[in-house]
C-alpha cells in the first residue's frame, strides 16, 4: 500500500471527525456501525481472506525483521527510541501498525456504500487508537518511571484514574485548573466593564499608546466559551496585539446560561449584541466600528449584520470572521452520523435539560482528536502517574460555558436546512436574512488542520457576503488558527488567491506567506479603522460609566 494511501484512510476518519459538534453522535450510532462492520467480514469472506492473507505476509516480515513499516515522523507517541532500537518492542509496534494499516484497508476497499465506509473508518479508528501498544503498561516510558520511582507511579496513576472517575466523568483532566487564575494569570489586561445586559458584559480595555485609531474594533467570542481566549498571557494576547497596533478595542463577555435561560435564541443574542454595538458607538463617538466574530460569534456577528442591512443601518464598517462557518453544506465524508433522526435527537436532549452542558461539547471535541486529547494525558495521568500539565489554552478550553436550548436548537437547524445560503432563508429579529447584501469589507480566517470548522466550509461561507473579501488560510487547526502570534518560525499562512467558486482552486493560486496571519490582519485593519486620535484619558462616557475593572463578572460563572 502506498503511503499516500495510507495518509488518505488515516485522514479519512479525522475528517469525519468533523461533523456537526452541536449534534455530536449517538452511542447507538456507533454501536450500530460496529455491527455493520462486524457483518461485513461475513458479507464478503473472500474480500476479509484476502486481507488477513495480506496481513499475515505483512506480519511475517515483523517477525523476520523485514517489515519497513514505520510510525508517522510526526506521531509523538513513538518518539521514545526504544521503539526503533530494541528489537521486541520495534516487532510489537511493526505488528500494531500492520494491524491496524490493513483494517483500514479493508473497510476502504469493501463493497459497504460510502457513507457507511466513513462510518466504518471512524469506528475503526477509534478502536485501533485505543488499542495502540502506548496506551498500557509496556510502554517503554511508562516501564522506566515504574522501575524509576520504585512502583509508586502506578500507586499514583491509580489515585488519579480513581478521582477522574469520580469528579471528571471518567475522562482523563487534560489540565491542572488550580495553576491559573482568571483576572491575574490570564484574562489580564487593564480594562473595565462599561456597559452590562443580561446576556454580556462589554469590556473597554485601556490604551496603552498615546494615540489611537478613531474607529474602534469590537471583537465577539463564541458563546461556547470564554472570552479569554483573546487575552491569555501577553505574548499570545489577541488583545495586547491589537492595544499595540492603536486600535480601540472593546470585548464582549457572554453570559453562562443556566436553565433559566433556556428560551435565549440567536435573536436574543443578536438584539443583545446590537445594544454593545451602540454603547461602544456612544463610547468612542464614532459613526462605526469595525467587528471581529469567532466560531458561534462570527454567526451572531454575521446574523446582526444582515438584520442591520435589511434595516439599511450601516453600523459596521469592516468584519472579521474567525473560523465561522455560515455554509453548513455537509459532504459524505463531513456527514457522518449526521441526518434528521440525530438533529431531532440532539434538539431533545437539550430541551430537556434547558441548556447543553459546555463539557458535553469538550468532550465531543477531544473525541475528535483522541489521541491528542485523551490518550495523551491517559498516557500522562495514569500510566506515569503525573499530574495533569499547567497549560493555558487547555485551562481555557476546559472552562466550559453552556448554551441555552433556544439558541442550539437554532444552530441546529442552520445545519439543517443552511439557511444562510438563499435569501430570506432565516429570520432574525423579525427580519429576513440577505447575506449579499452586507457590503462591508469581510476578512475570514480559516484553519487547514481544523476539524471542527473545516477550512473549505469557511471558504464557502465568506463567499456568502456581498462586500469584499479577504480569506486567509492558516498552517494550523482550530484554536491554533486564532491564537496564532507573530514569532512562531512554523507559522504559515496562504492569502491572496483571487475570486474561485472551487476552494481547492483558490488554494492553488493563494500566495504563501511565512509567520502570522496576525500581522497580515493589522495591516488590513489600519486601512479601514480611521485616523489616529489621542487616546482616551478615561474609560466610559456619561451614559455608560466605566464599572468594575475587566474581566468583569460574567466571566467568572461556572
Amino acid at each position: 500500500m502506498s503511503n499516500k494511501n495510507n495518509e488518505d484512510q488515516q485522514q479519512a476518519p479525522q475528517r469525519a471527525a468533523g461533523l456537526n459538534p452541536m449534534v455530536g453522535v449517538q452511542r447507538k450510532d456507533l454501536l450500530g456501525t460496529a455491527q455493520t462492520v462486524l457483518r461485513q467480514a461475513v458479507r464478503q469472506p473472500l474480500h476479509s481472506a484476502k486481507h488477513a492473507l495480506a496481513f499475515g505476509l505483512e506480519l511475517k516480515n515483523v517477525v523476520l525483521g523485514k517489515s519497513s513499516l514505520a510510525p508517522a515522523s510526526d506521531d509523538r507517541r513513538f518518539s521514545d527510541p526504544t521503539w526503533s532500537q530494541n528489537p521486541l518492542y520495534r516487532r510489537y509496534l511493526q505488528g500494531y501498525l500492520a494491524w491496524r494499516n490493513e483494517l483500514q484497508a479493508w473497510i476502504s476497499s469493501s463493497d459497504l456504500p460510502p457513507e457507511d465506509i466513513s462510518r466504518g473508518q471512524f469506528v475503526i479508528q477509534l478502536m485501533t487508537e485505543a488499542l495502540a501498544p502506548t496506551n498500557n503498561l509496556s510502554n517503554p516510558a511508562a516501564l522506566k518511571r515504574f522501575f524509576e520511582t520504585g512502583g509508586k507511579s502506578v500507586l499514583d496513576g491509580l489515585s488519579n484514574l480513581a478521582r477522574d472517575v469520580v469528579h471528571n466523568g471518567g475522562m482523563p483532566r487534560q489540565v491542572n485548573m488550580d495553576a491559573f487564575e482568571v483576572g491575574k494569570d490570564l484574562g489580564s489586561s487593564r480594562g473595565a466593564v462599561v456597559y452590562r445586559n443580561e446576556v454580556l458584559e462589554l469590556i473597554q480595555y485601556s490604551p496603552l499608546t498615546e494615540q489611537v485609531h478613531e474607529r474602534p474594533l469590537l471583537v465577539v467570542p463564541p458563546q461556547i466559551n470564554k472570552f479569554y481566549i483573546f487575552d491569555l498571557c501577553p505574548q499570545k494576547s489577541l488583545m495586547r496585539f491589537c492595544l499595540d497596533a492603536r486600535q480601540q478595542t472593546f470585548m464582549v463577555s457572554w453570559r453562562n446560561p443556566t436553565r433559566a435561560q433556556r428560551d435565549w435564541d440567536l435573536s436574543t443574542y443578536v438584539r443583545a449584541l446590537g445594544e454593545a454595538v451602540d454603547a461602544v458607538l456612544s463610547i468612542t463617538g464614532s459613526a462605526t466600528l469595525n467587528m471581529l466574530g469567532a466560531c458561534s460569534g462570527g454567526i451572531t456577528c454575521t446574523a446582526l449584520l444582515g438584520h442591520l442591512a435589511a434595516r439599511h443601518e450601516t453600523k459596521v464598517n469592516a468584519l472579521t470572521l474567525l473560523v465561522s462557518v455560515l455554509d453548513a453544506t455537509l459532504d459524505n465524508a463531513l456527514a457522518l452520523f449526521v441526518d434528521d433522526q440525530a438533529l431531532d435527537a440532539a434538539k431533545r436532549q437539550s430541551q430537556q435539560a434547558g441548556v447543553l452542558e459546555g463539557s458535553d461539547l469538550a468532550r465531543l471535541f477531544a473525541w475528535m482528536r483522541p489521541n491528542d486529547l485523551i490518550w495523551n494525558y491517559w498516557v500522562n495521568n495514569y500510566l506515569l502517574g503525573n499530574e495533569p500539565p499547567a497549560f493555558d489554552i487547555l485551562y481555557w478550553n476546559n472552562d466550559t460555558t453552556r448554551l441555552p436550548a433556544a439558541f442550539h436548537a437554532d444552530l441546529i437547524e442552520m445545519y439543517r436546512g443552511n439557511p444562510l445560503t438563499r435569501p430570506g432563508g432565516i429570520t432574525v429579529c423579525g427580519t429576513a436574512i440577505d447575506l449579499k447584501q452586507v457590503k462591508c469589507d469581510l476578512f475570514s480566517v480559516a484553519g487547514n488542520a481544523d476539524h471542527i470548522t473545516p477550512w473549505q466550509a469557511c471558504y464557502r461561507s465568506a463567499r456568502l457576503f456581498g462586500g469584499k473579501v479577504e480569506f486567509v488560510l492558516s498552517n494550523s487547526g482550530h484554536i491554533q488558527s486564532i491564537i496564532n502570534p507573530p514569532g512562531n518560525p512554523k507559522a504559515r499562512f496562504q492569502a491572496g488567491g483571487g475570486q474561485h467558486d472551487d476552494p481547492l482552486a483558490w488554494q492553488e493560486d493563494a500566495v504563501r506567506h511565512v509567520d502570522s496571519w496576525w500581522l497580515h490582519w493589522q495591516g488590513w485593519l489600519v486601512e479601514r479603522a480611521g485616523a489616529l486620535i489621542e487616546a482616551p484619558g478615561h474609560l466610559g462616557c456619561p451614559s455608560h460609566p466605566a464599572a468594575e475593572s475587566a474581566p468583569g463578572r460574567y466571566v467568572h460563572q461556572r
